[in-house]
């Protein structure tokens, strides 16, 4: 049976179909559905997690290979950086079940901090990766890894990107296969990684990637297909891998020769030569770094790569057309102009409140990454750093180390429930141990907001919906060593000011706890909307909480879009004339 389905689900469906039992990921955009549409399937087939972080969730994944199942673990592309330490020591111990590692990265940054390019860890951690080019490739290649996995006792790295992550194309849907439960035998040499036996394993894994590159010749996963067709006179033929060849087909069509390559690390020798050496010329079409273009050059190819395409953001079939046609292509279909839209925090944001009232305190704020990171846009403009998930914590007490104690109290760290789960409960840690000052902010929103609302560890939901047992932020900030821990709400500003400044004088760690639902929450039921009277001064103070509700008209009067507006009546407290009203429908 066919299927229309994104390619997020399908490998989710093809890890189904290859009889994955255990699945464990922390969600990450563009990654997250993954692991959802896992939890759509039969509890009693397979087991599916949320974890605290990408290491956690690797190493459960390990564990149940160990263990004898079929497992994967999911991340995006930073999120493989977390989850590094774990899967460069798999590779040295191999599997027992199949073991697949889905990993989407983010060329063009649409919900990342940087353009990593995860083909440099298949080559760092010395593991096979992967890479389909869309949902029906998805699927297959998922199943594949599964196999290989097993055959070569290793990881296998599946590469994604946003638009094969999110694009939907056709799959063939097929039965979940018998893949039983392998007998579980102790094996010291293989899985104990201490320093002598580490030393054999790396033996193992360097003969290993001998026999994949051999394979890599042979394998179906990587294609190649001839033209006579010339272009100015030229044989062209192009490399490609992932969504490339899929613009290169739209760019290009029966016009070039195409090498395609499914499995992108190990890379073939003697295929890649063969292809060139039927070519006038040839061009290697991928996304950010040169990986496969380098490969090529280092076996003495004459290819074109990153001298006529850019090592940033996504390509387009229109790009490709011109790099080598000369062509002009249009990127898109004609539309009338439409204006820009900046991002901005939701109306009714619990966040709203807290980054209101730093600004107003005029306080530094270390920030880090989740919905909140949108406090760095104005008019709030209160985020001073983001570097990556618990950094907020950390580099904050790194800042006050340098700059002293009347700086740190002018110093706040901002991170949300689910990245503190993640990784800032080490730093808070840290702040104690180290006799720091500083004052942390939990936005706890009771939700993994900026992914799709997922449960964490903090909202008492297993990502099933099942209750289980919820973390409790205060007693957790206790046991870490904070004395000073206060639960305020963000949306009564006046309070939450005091309890901030409280925090900050003190000469000693805090943590005060932002707690207020995210606003998009189905059991949020804010009712009517707000109104502005004609009591109005123009004073603006409205203006500076950044609501997309509230708006300034040319001639200086302040509306609220009752459209837009969902009554959660933060302006009302903000105003100092008392001349916004809350009205309810």
């Amino acid at each position: 049976m066919k299927q229309l389905m994104i390619g997020n689900a399908a490998v989710a469906r093809g890890a189904y179909e290859a009889g994955v039992r255990v699945v464990s990921s922390y969600p990450g955009t563009p990654s997250t559905e993954i692991t959802e549409v896992m939890s759509t399937f039969p509890a009693e087939d397979v087991y599916v997690e949320w974890a605290p972080n990408e290491k956690v969730a690797a190493e459960v994944a390990i564990g149940a290979s160990i263990g004898g199942a079929r497992a994967m673990t999911c991340c995006k592309h930073v999120g493989l950086n977390v989850m590094a330490d774990p899967i460069f020591t798999a590779s040295y111990t191999g599997v027992g079940g199949g073991l697949v590692i889905a990993v989407a990265d983010d060329p063009g940054m649409h919900s990342s901090q940087n353009e990593q390019d995860s083909r440099h860890y298949a080559e760092a951690s010395k593991l096979m990766m992967l890479e389909p080019a869309d949902s029906g490739e998805c699927l297959s290649y998922t199943k594949a890894a599964y196999a290989l996995s097993e055959q070569f006792d290793t990881p296998v790295l599946l590469r994604l990107s946003t638009r094969v992550s999110h694009s939907q194309s056709l799959i063939e849907v097929s039965d979940r296969e018998n893949a039983p439960l392998k007998d579980y035998e102790k094996n010291i040499p293989k899985y104990v990684m201490m320093p002598a036996n580490a030393r054999g394993r790396h033996v193992v894994v360097e003969e290993r990637i001998a026999s994949l590159v051999k394979f890599a010749e042979t394998t179906d996963l990587n294609t190649v297909t001839y033209t006579d067709k010339t272009v100015g006179g030229k044989k062209i033929g192009v490399i490609t891998a992932g969504v490339s060849d899929m613009y290169a087909h739209e760019a290009l069509g029966d016009n070039v020769s195409y090498c395609k390559l499914g499995m992108v690390y190990p890379l073939p020798v003697d295929l890649l030569k063969d292809f060139a050496a039927k070519c006038d010329e040839v061009y290697v079409i991928e996304e950010l770094d040169p990986f496969i273009e380098n490969h090529c050059k280092a076996l003495g190819m004459n290819v074109h790569g990153k001298d006529v395409f850019t090592l940033l953001g996504e390509y387009t079939p229109a790009m490709i057309a011109g790099a080598i046609l000369g062509e002009d292509m249009p990127e898109h279909a004609s539309i009338d102009a439409i204006p820009g839209r900046p991002p901005v925090m939701c109306a009714g944001c619990p966040h709203r409140g807290t980054f209101y009232v730093l600004k107003k305190l005029g306080l530094t704020v270390s920030g880090d990454i989740g919905c909140y990171t949108l406090g760095a846009v104005a008019p709030l403009a209160s985020v001073d750093t983001t570097i990556c998930m618990g950094a907020s914590v950390s580099a904050a007490l790194g800042m006050a180390k340098a700059r002293g104690n009347d700086f740190a109290k002018k110093l706040v760290s901002v991170i949300g429930d689910s990245t503190f789960m993640h990784s800032g409960i080490t730093g808070l840690i840290d702040i104690v141990y180290n006799k720091g000052i500083n004052t942390v902010i939990i936005l706890d929103n009771s939700i993994t907001g900026m992914t799709g609302h997922q449960d964490n560890p903090t909202t008492g939901k297993t990502i099933r919906g099942e209750a289980t047992r919820q973390v409790d932020l205060e007693a957790l900030c206790h046991a870490c060593g904070i004395d000073w821990v206060k639960v305020a709400d963000p949306f009564d500003t006046k309070t939450f000011e005091a309890v901030v400044k409280e925090a900050c004088a003190l000469e000693a760690p805090a943590v005060v706890i932002a707690q207020r639902p995210c606003a998009l929450l189905k059991t949020v039921k804010y009712t009517g909307h707000c109104e502005i009277s004609d009591d109005c001064r123009k004073c603006g103070m409205c203006l500076k909480l950044g609501c997309p509700a509230i708006s300034k008209r040319e001639d200086g009067t302040i509306v609220i879009d009752e459209n837009q507006c969902n009554g959660c009546g933060l302006c009302v407290g903000v105003c100092p004339f008392h001349a916004i009203k809350k009205i309810e429908d």
